[in-house]
This record gives C-alpha cells, structure tokens and sequence, in this order.
C-alpha cells in the first residue's frame, strides 16, 4: 500500500468529517493517536474538547446555543487500563464497557450501527490502542450503512500489530464534501507519522479546511512506561 502524505490528504479535502489517525512515532518510542471534528452546521461548529480523568468530552462552547446534543456531545477518548479507545462517537462508552466486561473490540461494537442522521448515515469510525510489556497493536473500526441504504450495517475491523516507526492508518467519516455526505470507503489510509507532538498537532490543525474544522486531539504514548502527552487545540477558545 501506497504510504501517503497525511498533510496532503487533509489539504486536498474539504470535509473529511471526522478523522482518526493511529499509528507509531518516528522514533519509534511513542504510540500515537490523533482525533478531529469538523463540522457544517453551527451546532456542530459550537463545539470544543474538554479533559475528562485520562480522556477528554466534547461540550458546547456557548451552552445557550446547543440544538441537538444527541450526536455531537461524547466522550471521543477513554483509557481502560493499558487500552486507549479513541471514536466519534458514544460508542466509545460501548467499547470501554465491553472490553472491561471481557468482549473483544470487534464484538463490544455488535450492538451498535451507523449514526441515525439519514440520509448521510454517518459511519462510527473506532480505534484501540493496546500496550503491553513494551509490544504495541492497534485496531480500527468502520460502521456504516449498505451504499447509502440504511437497512444493512456493513462492520469493517483493521488490526495492526507492531507497527513500523512513523507509520499510522488514517480513517474518517466521509470521502468529501457533498449532500448527502458520502461515507468513507476502503481500508484505512497508510499514513506517515512525522516529528513530534508539537509538530504533528501543528500538521494536522493547519492541514484542516479554516473554515470547517471545530477541534483537534493528539496523544503521545511511551510504549515502555505508559506516560502520555497530550495536545488540544479548539477554534473555539484556543489550545490547552
């Protein structure tokens, strides 16, 4: 597989949704995560990222202003001992209680489909990071409807195991702008993980379309101690 420029596919798209990039840093030490949100619509757009214990939530940057908080307010990021889950959505509360109750990733996400916001049919869009004694694996998720037709959820699950340094998958919720919204096809993109925290948080916020993009997460996990960094950046009221 073509490895591409993660810079160039957030340039060269509009309205990518919502993304997940994970992957492993170029020095090979870190396990990396990164989660976006953009949005169209001002109750997508009135949005920021807030910390939550080890993870973060989303939440209304102006509370008098949120319509619908149904699809759009979650916990994007939480951590189940050496498990980092990252989505798009409240199946990241799904996955954490599955896994914690002794399901696989794969079979906690059974009992969920694509978002009900027809007719884009919004695809949930996951990943866990794993670590143990200083080995390192990731899977990646996609839920979405049948071509459009909300009668059948096609379930897609990648797992990579030891990843190569600065190598990550990249997957999102929609190919490109459009109405409706046309959800993601394929398997996840090889993307190449540069630099460090700093940068690849700069990469990815200034790759992002000024117009749509709402919030940017990146994490940096030491795969011999568990130590994290981590970077949030909202259009609403800066970074953290």
């Amino acid at each position: 597989m073509e490895m591409l420029s993660l810079t160039q596919e957030l340039k060269e798209n509009v309205y990518p949704g919502r993304g997940i990039v994970i992957g492993r840093s170029a020095d090979g030490k870190k396990a990396v995560a990164a989660y976006f949100i953009m949005g169209r619509s001002s109750n997508s757009r009135n949005r920021i990222f807030v910390t939550e214990g080890e993870g973060i939530r989303t939440q209304a940057f102006d509370p008098s202003k949120l319509e619908d908080p149904s699809l759009i307010i979650y916990a994007p990021v939480r951590v189940l001992g050496n498990k980092t889950i990252v989505t798009n959505g409240d199946q990241t509360d799904t996955i954490y209680d599955g896994m914690k109750g002794g399901l696989t990733f794969e079979q906690s996400l059974r009992s969920r489909e694509f978002e009900p916001d027809g007719p884009n049919y919004t695809p949930r869009i996951s990943g866990v990071m794993e670590m143990e004694s200083g080995k390192y694996g990731y899977s990646m998720s996609i839920l979405k409807s049948n071509n459009g037709n909300p009668d059948g959820c096609n379930r897609y699950t990648y797992s990579y195991e030891n990843p190569a340094a600065g190598e990550g998958h990249f997957i999102h919720t929609y190919m490109h702008d459009g109405n409706p919204l046309p959800s993601f096809e394929g398997e996840p993109k090889l993307v190449e993980v540069k630099g460090d925290i700093e940068e690849l948080t700069r990469q990815i916020w200034e790759s992002l379309n000024e117009e749509n993009k709402v919030s940017l997460f990146v994490r940096f996990i030491d795969m011999e101690t568990g130590v994290y960094e981590t970077r949030i950046v909202n259009k609403n009221g800066g970074s953290l």
